[in-house]
């Protein structure tokens, strides 16, 4: 049986905003609930749990649903490099002080 998953109260919070915006991003085209879950191949109630930030719907479930909101395309930028500042400043950190040219064995007279 899994471990039972708490998320924080950040993650919560994150996930309620999410599906805030995916409900307004809905409303704003003016879709109903029903033709939003036909198109993210999935069931009503679940983009309503969706567009409440339920946390135990999976990802593939939020991802469909950017998909038939036409948003699909911000989700592989989450995590990109160009936008880790953490990951860029510690990589920068782990730089060498000094680069040095490695010294190669002059070639001796017969090997010329």
């Amino acid at each position: 049986m899994p471990t039972p998953h708490h998320p924080s109260a950040a993650v919560r919070r994150a996930m309620s905003k999410l599906g805030e915006d995916l409900r307004d991003a809905r409303r704003r085209r003016q879709l109903p609930m029903s033709v939003v879950a036909d198109r993210a191949f999935t069931s009503r109630s679940t983009l309503q749990r969706v567009e409440e930030g339920d946390t135990a719907v999976s990802i593939g479930i939020y991802a469909a649903v950017l998909q038939a909101l036409g948003l699909l395309d911000g989700l592989g930028q989450l995590a990109d490099l160009s936008r880790d500042r953490v990951g860029r400043e510690l990589a920068s950190v782990a730089l060498p002080k000094r680069v040095r040219l490695k010294k190669m064995p002059h070639p001796k007279s017969s090997d010329v």
